[in-house]
């Protein structure tokens, strides 16, 4: 028997979310074959089976959240015992909420009891333990517990709200709309059959007529009819993803934990952009794929982190972590999120390495065919907000990494060279985010000026 573990996705999760089981119970698995799919803020990606066998028993439900290395499955023998996938069976109804049935099932056969002198008013303690919580049943499936306190205040039964959420999860915003379309319902029933006539009130004295100076009361504001409910806002309402709010949760963790502070440098991107105009039909000849500016980058900020290695660490406590290698992490934009798979030991990489790796990880990224292990020990991390035609903008690091280093669009502009000589030159913004707590403005700049040397100077060859 196998067990099946939910893996280590990164540094900073401690959990994911079982989105899709891709096999039942008693289904034949091989070794590596995609067995669930999960979802963090760092991956969403399918995890193959350890082992060869048969999927002889499933521990957790579609769209619930789990620990790291908590056991999802077992993966047994060929022939042996299966168990059935758990289900979401039906809260059982408290003992006390038969009662009244079976209470009236012996008043037809038994005769009437005498009569006890207790008073009338005093209800029996069976009717007192059968009055049901304002959420007596469970959903469809599970909920977190910011859902159950709405519901709680709201008397909401979560069993009428449809969910929408991986495996039927009721989630808030399923919770709002049955809100909104019980309140407008409720209008909408007011409004056909006139306001209701208010109950008989106790006759109360007539006051005495004010004088005429006096400006009688406004009735109160229970007995004037409601107004009309405005019409509702034209709009969409979808539930985020599990990795859109995987990524909200881990960009706010990273405001709350590190002094964000960002540097802005300017650097010439004319001799790389000539090295790289004479090289890339051939470089796309030999290797099969493009030659852009990333890969330049990624070496000139390597040979950085070598010289400033507090750049390329990490804070446990009131510890510095200096890491012995230097992985770099690039942003891939997805159309459902933001993903940065790591290039391990990127600096003992060159230029063409570096673009095959680049090209190779965002492939696999944007097909969801990532490893759990290419997300994760990342110490630096790089961003092409250019590749969209941004200048520059902040980045916010990626936890648990202490900066990270944003390119902007690569330009022609007309600048000042050799005194008073105007000249075209390719210039690109260099925008480097970093924690005050461990990294001043001083060494911050450092670093960007040996980036900016690197690449201004650059006399490396790519083919």
């Amino acid at each position: 028997m196998t067990d099946v573990v939910m893996p280590q996705m990164g540094e900073s999760i401690v959990e994911g979310t079982l989105t899709r089981w891709l096999k039942k119970v008693g289904d034949q698995v091989q070794r590596d074959e995609p067995l669930f799919e999960i979802s963090t803020d760092k991956v969403d990606t399918e995890i193959p089976a350890p082992a060869e066998g048969v999927l002889t028993e499933i521990l957790v439900q579609e769209g619930a959240a789990v620990a790291i290395n908590t056991v999802v499955a077992r993966i047994g023998a060929a022939g042996e015992a299966v168990a059935a996938a758990p289900a979401v069976a039906a809260k059982p109804a408290p003992a006390a909420a038969t009662a009244p049935a079976d209470a009236q099932a012996q008043s037809e056969d038994a005769p009437a009891p005498e009569p006890v002198a207790a008073p009338a008013a005093a209800p029996a303690p069976a009717a007192q333990a059968a009055a049901p919580e304002p959420v007596a049943e469970e959903p469809a499936g599970p909920v977190s517990p910011l859902v159950r306190k709405i519901a709680r205040e709201n008397n909401i039964d979560l069993k009428l709200v449809k969910g929408t959420g991986a495996g039927g999860r009721v989630t808030k915003a399923d919770v709002d709309a049955y809100l909104a379309a019980s309140a407008s319902t409720a209008t909408a029933a007011k409004a056909a059959h006139g306001p209701s006539a208010p109950a008989p009130a106790a006759p109360t004295p007539v006051p005495a007529p004010a004088p005429a100076f006096v400006r009688a009361p406004a009735p109160p504001p229970e007995a004037l009819p409601p107004l009309p409910r405005p019409e509702p806002a034209k709009v969409r309402l979808e539930p985020m993803s599990i990795m859109r709010q995987k990524i909200a949760e881990h960009m706010l963790l990273s405001k709350r934990t590190s002094a964000h502070v960002t540097t802005v440098h300017r650097v010439d991107m004319t001799q790389v952009a000539r090295l790289r105009a004479r090289a890339k039909e051939e470089f796309r000849e030999r290797y099969g794929f493009g030659l852009t500016f990333l890969p330049f980058v990624a070496r000139a900020a390597a040979e950085a982190l070598r010289a400033f290695p507090i750049v390329n660490a990490s804070i446990e406590g009131t510890n510095i972590l200096y890491h012995n290698e230097i992985n770099i992490g690039i942003a891939v934009a997805l159309e459902y999120g933001l993903i940065v798979p790591v290039i391990r030991q990127a600096d003992e990489k060159n230029v063409a390495g570096l673009q095959r790796s680049i090209v190779d990880l965002a492939a696999r990224a944007r097909s969801r065919q990532l490893k759990p292990d290419e997300v994760s020990g990342g110490t630096f991390s790089i961003t092409n907000f250019g590749s969209f035609g941004s200048l520059f903008a902040t980045p916010v690091i990626n936890q648990p990494q202490v900066a990270i280093l944003g390119l902007g669009a690569v330009e022609k502009v007309p600048v000042v060279v050799d005194g008073d000589a105007i000249a075209i030159r390719s210039l690109a913004y260099l925008a480097l985010t970093f924690d005050h707590r461990l990294i001043d403005g001083a060494l911050g700049d450092q670093f960007c000026q040996k980036v900016k040397q690197v690449l201004e100077n650059w006399s490396d060859q790519v083919l």
